[in-house]
């Protein structure tokens, strides 16, 4: 279905990063997919609301490069093993979208991977709020996204934006979405 991929940044990013106002750091997150018995779901957190970047926001797990980390895969691995606990070796990665770049200052790597449907979620409490998953094919549906404009730090940002059930996907979780929509597309 997901075949290996390893996609290049469009220069407009490229563009964008040269002109970041400080030094970028790296980061890298899993877009975890799970098989269950009504389909593919994908497995999305809710950050807790007392982190400093983006808290009470939908996101996928993931976090900052450690200079023990042997690549940004490795990253993606280990902070989805320390937030929600589904362990390394359950986790087949199968392809990498386009680098994003945040208004918090990360370059974000994004990993695609199947979690072996076993796994039982355990939420790391300091950093997770709550885990929930959304069925794949509502997230593939292009119709289920709309761009808008929201104030978020004091800022305006004009961003995809995908309601859930109770949650809102935004920001750069939703651009990771939108890249993976038009990567299996095309």
């Amino acid at each position: 279905m997901l075949q290996q991929a390893t996609l290049t940044s469009a220069s407009s990013h490229l563009a964008q990063l040269q002109h970041h106002p400080r030094p970028l750091k790296k980061a890298a997150v899993l877009m975890p997919l799970v098989q269950r018995s009504n389909g593919l779901h994908m497995i999305l957190t809710q950050r807790a609301l007392h982190l400093r970047h983006h808290p009470g926001q939908v996101s996928f797990p993931g976090g900052r490069f450690e200079t023990t980390d042997l690549s940004l895969a490795t990253t993606a691995l280990r902070e989805t093993q320390e937030e929600i606990g589904i362990d390394q070796d359950n986790i087949q990665l199968v392809g990498r979208l386009p680098e994003l770049t945040t208004s918090s200052g990360y370059h974000v790597t994004p990993f695609v991977g199947f979690v072996a449907r076993h796994e039982q979620v355990i939420i790391d409490k300091s950093e997770v709020k709550s885990c929930f998953e959304v069925p794949f094919n509502y997230l593939l549906n292009n119709d289920n996204f709309v761009k808008q404009h929201l104030v978020a730090n004091h800022k305006r940002h004009f961003t995809y934006c995908c309601a859930y059930q109770n949650h809102l996907i935004w920001g750069a979780t939703a651009q990771m979405i939108i890249n993976l929509q038009q990567h299996l597309q095309g």
